[in-house]
């Protein structure tokens, strides 16, 4: 691919997002982020050098010492491949408080618009448009109803063998929805120049597809 393409995708929990930027970017040839990823890796980072969250001075030096990146669909931390190191209970947990400190999420932005910045890339979360990369060329808002996402994420806990109230299951959908737009650090927005699909009955595919034919359309 010549010329370089930056693909944002945003939207609430709930509507897919991963999912379909997953498949556009495999698709397309060229890398998903994993923001998501991205959170877990610092987070088994700390946990290696057991660096305490309070100790402000000592995260600031591991992450200025800290590179993160991803080649077909391998995440790589500062060289070395951590795909299943950072897939443990205790990665999860440190990578979830460390997320809340806005000197992680700073480091990470930067990381993120550096790869936007040396190749095509297709990145999603809650900001990606609004705030990560504003100048990417295409920029969608992905949504859906509240009762499709619940919907969608009960099919998913039911196929791991949990069981949950589906209409909890929405109540919480809505609640995040609402932390989510509200926050003051960049709220879950759209982009005055995103495109909104609402997919809301579409299937995965027909989600894609959609996508596809609006960045062959602009190109």
């Amino acid at each position: 691919m010549k010329n370089k393409i930056r693909i944002a995708i945003d939207g609430p929990s709930g509507a897919g997002k991963s999912t379909i930027a997953k498949r556009v970017a495999k698709q397309m040839g060229i890398d998903y982020i994993d923001t998501g990823a991205m959170y877990r890796a610092i987070g088994c980072k700390i946990l290696e050098n057991r660096i305490d969250l309070k100790d402000k001075e000592a995260l600031k030096q591991l992450l200025a010492q800290t590179e993160i990146d991803f080649i077909d669909g391998t995440i790589i931390l500062d060289g070395e491949i951590v795909n299943d190191k950072i897939r443990t209970p205790a990665v999860s947990k440190i990578a979830s408080d460390a997320s809340a400190l806005p000197e992680v999420r700073e480091k990470l932005v930067v990381l993120q618009r550096k790869m936007g910045q040396v190749k095509s890339v297709v990145m999603d979360g809650r900001d990606i448009g609004t705030n990560v990369l504003t100048d990417a060329e295409y920029k969608f808002f992905m949504t859906a109803s509240s009762a499709e996402r619940a919907k969608r994420r009960w099919l998913e806990l039911s196929e791991k063998g949990e069981t949950a109230d589906l209409a909890q299951v929405e109540a919480d959908i809505i609640q995040r929805d609402h932390n989510d737009s509200t926050r003051v650090l960049n709220p879950l927005k759209k982009a005055g120049d995103a495109i909104e699909l609402d997919t809301t009955g579409m299937t995965i595919e027909e989600v894609t597809q959609k996508i596809l034919e609006v960045i062959k359309w602009q190109s």
